[in-house]
Order: C-alpha cells, then structure tokens, then sequence
C-alpha cells in the first residue's frame, strides 16, 4: 500500500478518471451499437453526434486517434451506403 498523502490521493483520482473513462466509453460503443442498427434515417440524424463521442475519446486518450479515424470512416460508410 502507498506510504505517501500524494500517492494515495493519486489511487483516488485514478479510480475516479478510470470509471469516467470506463463510462463514457461503454455509452459511445452502444452508441455506435444503436447507429448500425438504425434506418437511413436515423442514422443520419445520430452520426454527428457519434461522430463527436468518438472525437471526445480520442482526444482523451482513452482510444487511439487511428481507431477513431476508422471508426468514423467505417461509420459513414456504412450510413452513406443504407
């Protein structure tokens, strides 16, 4: 166990920032999840705002930007050819 304040304030913040990350990258996969199951219409109404969850990890680093990037491209694909 940690032996100084800093390092056990340190164990709290990280265990915060890993459930914020945790969360917030369960909600974009089904997000993205929900995306591939909609109709054209949908779809379209939705990709932006997907588009943007995925931007917001990305710059977190809590996924590489090359994955962001792919599933962007491959998100749009997908809606441009429903």
């Amino acid at each position: 166990m940690a032996n100084h304040k800093s390092a056990l304030k340190r164990i709290r913040s990280n265990e915060t920032k890993r459930l914020r990350n945790r969360y917030q990258h369960k909600t974009t996969r089904n997000a993205i999840k929900k995306l591939r199951d909609a109709d054209k219409k949908e779809a379209e109404a939705m990709l932006p705002s997907v588009i943007s969850m995925i931007d917001k990890l990305a710059k977190k680093n809590i996924i590489h930007d090359n994955k962001a990037a792919n599933l962007k491209s491959n998100l749009t694909k997908h809606v441009a050819a429903l």
